[in-house]
């Protein structure tokens, strides 16, 4: 038996399932919400187990639940890992017995022909690479391994203890409250992560007791098995804490949150994305960037968001679903949200500060959208601008239109909503309203204070307000006493 995995050894093809751990209540989260579900970055912590296994090619994930069950698998069911399509089963542990009893809840789930891999729910941050490592530790295809993911602790406790021979053979994993003083002292423990051959894995489990400290069926007791049984037991070290640690508490997300967006952080630097400040940024999707991004402080990215080249984002803006194009500024606190339609943003516009943008809004190229402006369901072409305090709502603007200051689209009437159109070279005045449906001709002008409830000529000039009135001498009336 080996103490570490063999380098170089050949990439497998047997088939891979796996089990993923998400029975646990999780009561040190103080929350009704399962654990598996708490989120991180924006998503489950599940969530990004089962994305990390859809890396791996497998061919399903089992998901063992138990507290809050329909409510995870609802959250399961509707993810679509964008790495790629796996089969997603699921089986419940009822009641709670232990690691061991938890994986063989998933074993008629299973497939005797390939490698099962064990995975926690609430473990997020394991990188597919260090995964991929211990499965090639496991051994090419003809043989069998028992591949255990490690790592040193300065710190072990609350972890099982790799126990190993004097020639450094692993020889079981012990938990902590059933280990002895020596073996407490050892810092090499157990991540919960490890990769068995299918059929060999389903025998161990059948033989597991629960004689000991908690009265569970540990899943570590398969690693005595397989030295019983002859079946060489491997490890890999992980040398990144971060990767196999879980979330118990709302200090431990916060930790592993902090952890994620520092990686995030680091590997869009390491493109050449400018981040004034790593450690006040947060990604919550998948922010693609191109060249020459600069990126301020306390900014939040949601979602699906693509930045093009030169694309300037101010300080504590929130995007999220929008794909904004080169040489774009976005000015400080502005929120774009796409939802489902999404939003875009045209080359060299300018948008902000204070500026919200909602689903369906399209700007064109050299668009100016400026403080407190709402656009929804909106095209604006290149060129045209509305610079403060306005809503465009379901309208379509044509180029070069300047929108005055105070000025909307009265776009519902109360049942259905209705569109305006704004021809090209259109003038707005400020504090306008206009009626939708309606259509303002190419080259017009609104005057200000108008209110527009009929289609306009171009190159009209239309004032639809009432006769300015003064009455000498007025008296306002007084307050009684």
């Amino acid at each position: 038996m080996t103490a570490s995995a063999p380098h170089g050894a050949a990439a497998s093809t047997l088939p891979l399932d796996v089990v993923i751990l998400a029975a646990g209540k999780g009561t040190r989260m103080k929350s009704r919400i399962p654990k598996v579900l708490q989120k991180l970055a924006g998503r489950p912590l599940l969530h990004h187990v089962l994305s990390t296994a859809a890396q791996l090619g497998a061919r399903s994930a089992v998901v063992v639940t138990g507290h809050g069950a329909p409510e995870v698998e609802a959250s399961c069911a509707r993810l679509t890992p964008v790495e790629g399509p796996i089969a997603l089963k699921f089986v419940r542990q009822e009641p709670q017995l232990g690691t061991g009893h938890a994986v063989q809840q998933a074993v008629p789930a299973l497939g005797d022909d390939g490698r099962v891999l064990v995975l926690s729910g609430d473990v997020p941050l394991t990188r597919a690479e260090t995964l991929l490592e211990l499965i090639e530790a496991a051994g090419p295809d003809g043989e069998q391994r028992l591949a255990l993911l490690t790592v040193e602790l300065p710190d072990p406790t609350g972890y099982g203890r790799i126990v190993r021979s004097p020639e450094g053979a692993v020889r079981a994993i012990v938990e902590e409250k059933d280990a002895t003083p020596e073996q407490r002292a050892i810092h090499e423990v157990y991540s919960g992560i490890l990769v068995a051959p299918a059929r060999w894995l389903k025998a161990a489990l059948a033989r597991l007791a629960n004689d000991n400290a908690q009265r569970e069926y540990y899943l570590t007791d398969v690693v005595k098995f397989a030295v019983a049984d002859g079946l060489p037991v491997v490890t890999h070290r992980c040398g990144d804490a971060l990767e196999v640690a879980g979330v118990n508490s709302p200090a431990q997300l916060a930790e592993l949150e902090r952890a994620y967006q520092r990686r995030a952080a680091e590997a869009l630097m390491a493109q050449g994305v400018r981040l004034a400040d790593p450690a006040r940024f947060d990604v919550r999707g998948r922010l693609a960037c191109g060249s020459d991004v600069d990126i301020d402080v306390g900014c939040i990215f949601e979602g699906e968001v693509v930045l093009g080249d030169g694309v300037q984002i101010g300080a504590y803006c929130v995007i999220a679903n929008a794909r904004i194009e080169s040489g774009a500024v976005i000015a400080p606190f502005t929120h774009i949200d796409g939802e489902r339609l999404g939003v875009q943003v045209g080359p060299g516009a300018r948008v902000g500060p204070f500026a919200r943008l909602r689903p369906g809004a399209v700007l064109g190229r050299e668009v100016h959208i400026g403080n407190f402006v709402e656009v929804k369901n909106s095209t604006l072409a290149d060129g045209a601008k509305a610079n403060h305090l306005a809503y465009l709502g379901d309208a379509s603007v044509g180029e070069r239109v300047n929108y005055g200051a105070g000025t909307i689209t009265a776009n519902y009437d109360g049942a259905n909503k209705h569109r305006t159109v704004i021809e090209a070279d259109v003038h707005i005045g400020s504090n306008s309203v206009l009626v939708a449906p309606v259509v303002i001709g190419a080259g017009g002008t609104v005057g200000a204070g108008s209110v527009v409830t009929k289609d306009t000529p171009a190159g009209a000039l239309t004032v639809a307000r009432g006769r300015q009135v003064s009455i000498p001498n007025w008296q306002r009336p007084q307050k009684k006493s």
